[in-house]
This record gives structure tokens, C-alpha cells and sequence, in this order.
């Protein structure tokens, strides 16, 4: 949960903040810097979603 709410936080002060647009490239550092955090935070439920989906396929394949 918290992977993504940095992602949302991070695309909603990019698109809609105004001070971030005011600080120039710094403000879109600071946006990207959510954003990939983010990311990384969701990446591990990522994973395993694929491998229980893949183990699922395989299972039923078989």
C-alpha cells in the first residue's frame, strides 16, 4: 500500500502542484524521486502476484 500511494502522490505533485512547477528541475526530481520509490516499495508484490499466477497456469496445464 504504501508503494503505491507514493506513486500517486509522486504523478499527483508532478501534474498538479504548483510549487513543484515553480521549482523547476528540482521540483521534477523531487516527483520522480516518489515515484521510483514507489516503485521499488511494489515491486516485491509484483513478483510474487507473477509467481503465484505462473504456478497457477502451470498447475492447470498440467
Amino acid at each position: 500500500m504504501l508503494g503505491t500511494s507514493l506513486i500517486a502522490v509522486g504523478v499527483y505533485v508532478h501534474n498538479l502542484s504548483e510549487t513543484i512547477e515553480a521549482m523547476g528541475v528540482n521540483g521534477i526530481i523531487i516527483s520522480a524521486i516518489g515515484v521510483a520509490i514507489g516503485m521499488a516499495l511494489s515491486l516485491s508484490t509484483k513478483m510474487y502476484l507473477t509467481f503465484v499466477l505462473v504456478k497457477r497456469g502451470s498447475e492447470r496445464n498440467l
